[in-house]
């Protein structure tokens, strides 16, 4: 199953001015983070990506990707219904294409110089033919943070394990995840959570559009997600999870934005001069 196409979210209002931050790339070169993410994306050989943004934020965003030569599609979400709900809105966008996804305040970084995380996740997907999530396993004190997967191993030759996912359950709680997400053969008090990327089948956008029409006609504030969709589509459909060689960096968290400019820098061309640098700042926070 291959995806030709990406939806990035990036409406939320905690998140929206993440994307625009500038960060120094491992080339040395300064980029926002939107455009650190698109290169990302375009190396997994996907040219066409839908971005849903709060609305207004559309001309700032096309400033940050300037000169990528990407083809960009926004849409808004002018009503706060979860997640899931903004996703959703990349429906028209797909026509009913499967699609690569992720959000806007993940960076990633390879330990394979030739494959980018997310071109590893699309090469694997497009092998199997079937939806794809990247995992990673996570300790048991921030699985808090993230959607959780539960589910057997399929193939472990490889620097790449592939699972077959069973369940998935957003942001579980210690004692949720030892109940129900243990998966055979990791450490413990070790969980595969989501890494923040997934290629997934156009059945992923019918049951989201379906759980909005429910949550609207429930009344109430909506907040749909997309955790529950997964769950349902890996009961419905063949749904696997791949451990990409990278690590993912988080840029919302408190000092989200400096730890990964710290693993940027130390992955990156400047790494000699950085550790330096850190050496002496070290030195002279002990004087």
């Amino acid at each position: 199953m291959k995806a030709t196409k990406a939806v990035v979210t990036a409406a939320s209002p905690a998140h929206r001015t993440l994307p625009l931050q500038t960060l120094v790339d491992r080339d040395g070169q300064p980029r926002s983070v939107l455009e650190i993410l698109l290169r990302e994306i375009q190396s997994a050989g996907i040219e066409d990506v839908c971005l849903i943004i709060h609305p207004g934020d559309e001309e700032a965003y096309r400033d940050a990707a300037r000169g990528l030569g990407i083809n960009l599609s926004f849409v808004e979400q002018r009503e706060r219904l979860g997640y899931g709900h903004a996703l959703s809105l990349a429906h028209d966008f797909l026509k009913g294409e499967a699609f690569f996804h992720t959000v806007c305040d993940h960076l990633f970084i390879s330990r394979d110089p030739d494959r980018s995380c997310a071109r590893q996740l699309v090469e694997h997907a497009s092998r199997a033919g079937t939806a794809m999530s990247a995992v990673q396993s996570t300790r048991e004190t921030e699985i808090h943070l993230y959607g959780a997967v539960s589910g057997v191993l399929t193939r472990s030759t490889g620097a790449e394990p592939v699972y077959q996912i069973r369940d998935v359950i957003e942001k579980p709680t210690p004692t949720e995840a030892e109940q129900k997400l243990i998966v055979p053969g990791l450490r413990a008090g070790q969980y595969l959570t989501f890494f923040g990327m997934h290629v997934l089948t156009p059945l992923v956008m019918e049951l989201l559009r379906e759980s909005v029409q429910t949550a609207r006609s429930q009344g109430g504030q909506p907040n749909v997600q997309l955790s529950p969709v997964l769950s349902e589509l890996a009961r419905r459909e063949q749904y696997g999870a791949v451990v990409v060689q990278g690590s993912r960096h988080h840029i919302s968290l408190k000092y989200g934005l400096f730890y990964t400019q710290l693993a940027l820098a130390l992955h990156g061309s400047d790494k000699p001069d950085v550790l330096t640098e850190l050496v002496q700042l070290l030195a002279r926070s002990h004087q």
